[in-house]
């Protein structure tokens, strides 16, 4: 039965997919949702539809475009799952071309500019674009430029962003049910997730926006206190003599006429977290942070100090001084939804007298709500936490989890 295989919206949206003749369709709204799962699929039913034009035609080798943020994910968001789902074996020539079906698929990043030369010139009789926010708007016009072949259509689905995106402004904005239609999707829509894993994720996700998108679906700025969470009866710790401490990591984060920052983060055997030591200094050089690095190696031992990359001369002194030094991911909203789910779940605590700067940043640190970025004030310390636990949680390919086991269908 359908109902085994698709939960209600996904029926809605494949419903309009099959008996409509529309030109662009958007998936859109919260993670774990199947808004990839469907378009895989209604990517195969495309390709099918376009063998069949392309043979009325007398075509004998139509092309579709398939495109991500680059091929990396192309292969994790759809061939994977394709492969695991339908047995579904991809060769591809060396242009990153395949054959499905009778279609030539030309698959294709779209996060950068320099995507755009590798698409002109060709014509499409269709286009999947995943992750549909991430595009480099340019490159998205083109590909729906070239998508003029007979009964071409579009594919996209994407996680909800400004709501001045352009993808937001330009096409969801104006879908009129016919020729753009789309979709929004919120967590609770996947019936096929249990009860439990829905509030699990509803309770571990940061409050503001990050709910908004993540779990309601909805293009949201963000306003106010970046660390809403955060609260200072339950979040500040007096004394840490009785923590089980089994591993300790470190962030720095480069400043002079700002403030610089270092700090150390203890991880407990419950997998909490804990900030026991703050630096924050400004006008000082290099050689006073390599200083100071030096006496938290010989505290806590040779731990990893994830370093603000903008300094690779810093980063390159630091490991000529025998520290171990490691480039910090810098991804800001995923490091700051990781420290925010951290606050939420209360697993993240501050020794409260081990620091200074962080009681002023953490109230003044404010998003931008124009830009849906933190604005670039008041946020030393806090880069610096933020560069130690997102990088830490990184290279573990550990993920922000509630302190209850979450379960997944």
């Amino acid at each position: 039965m359908i109902s085994n295989l698709y939960h209600p919206k996904q029926q809605e949206v494949l419903k309009f997919a099959l008996n409509n003749d529309y030109f662009m369709l958007i998936n859109h709204g919260a993670k774990r949702t199947g808004k990839t799962i469907l378009n895989n699929d209604l990517f195969l039913f495309e390709l099918k539809r376009v063998r069949k034009i392309a043979n009325r035609l007398n075509i004998k080798k139509p092309q579709y475009i398939l495109a991500g943020a680059d091929l990396g994910a192309l292969q994790r968001n759809v061939l994977n799952e394709l492969t695991n789902k339908y047995d579904i074996e991809f060769n591809f020539d060396k242009h990153n071309r395949f054959m499905l079906f009778g279609v030539q698929v030309c698959c294709f990043g779209h996060s950068k500019i320099n995507d755009l030369g590798r698409i002109r010139g060709m014509t499409a009789f269709g286009a999947y674009i995943n992750e549909g926010t991430i595009a480099n708007r340019e490159v998205f016009n083109e590909i729906k430029s070239r998508c003029s072949g007979e009964g071409a259509r579009l594919l996209i689905d994407t996680n909800p962003d400004n709501p001045e995106h352009w993808l937001k402004v330009d096409f969801i904005d104006k879908a009129d049910g016919k020729t753009i239609q789309e979709y929004r999707y919120e967590l609770d829509d996947n019936t096929f997730l249990t009860d439990r894993y829905r509030e699990n994720i509803k309770n571990s996700t940061p409050s503001g926006m990050f709910y908004d998108r993540d779990i309601l679906g909805l293009w949201v700025t963000a306003e106010g206190a970046v660390y809403k969470d955060f609260n200072r009866d339950v979040h500040y710790v007096k004394l840490i003599d009785e923590v089980n401490f089994v591993k300790f990591i470190a962030g720095m984060d480069w400043g002079y006429e700002h403030f610089g920052a270092l700090v150390v983060i203890g991880i407990d055997d419950k997998g909490d977290y804990y900030l026991i030591q703050e630096i924050a200094r400004q006008h000082e050089e290099v050689d006073f942070w390599i200083c100071e690095a030096k006496k938290v190696k010989e505290q806590y031992g040779n731990i990893p100090i994830y370093c603000d990359t903008a300094r690779p001369e810093y980063i390159k002194k630091f490991k000529n001084n025998n520290l171990n030094a490691k480039n910090a991911d810098k991804s800001v909203l995923s490091g700051i939804e990781s420290v925010a789910s951290l606050f939420k779940t209360d697993r993240l605590f501050i020794l409260e007298s081990a620091v200074t700067r962080f009681k002023q940043e953490i109230y003044m640190y404010v998003w931008n709500p124009k830009t849906g970025e933190p604005i670039k004030l008041y946020d030393d310390v806090l880069d610096a936490i933020r560069y130690a636990i997102y990088s830490e949680g990184v290279k573990s390919k550990v993920k922000v989890k509630s302190k209850s086991k979450i379960g997944l269908r």
